[in-house]
């Protein structure tokens, strides 16, 4: 594979930029918050409840404390 001119190997540059853009979607999509809560739970030693019950808790919390919306 050929270098572009500051060295850098486009295909290594564009797993990068991927891996970047995978992350900030999962973080807008709050993913994230799913494996920051099983981190919280090994670190605890807590047992983690399902994706399907983490989801259902994440859902029933916004729908009982609506921040202002505009719709």
């Amino acid at each position: 594979m050929r270098r572009g001119e500051a060295g850098v190997n486009p295909l290594a540059a564009l797993g990068r930029g991927l891996r970047g853009l995978r992350w900030y979607v999962r973080a807008l999509a709050g993913e994230t918050r799913w494996d920051d809560y099983l981190a919280h739970c090994a670190e605890h030693g807590h047992q983690p409840v399902s994706r399907r019950e983490f989801e259902q808790c994440r859902a029933d919390a916004r729908a009982s404390s609506p921040q202002s919306r505009c719709c």
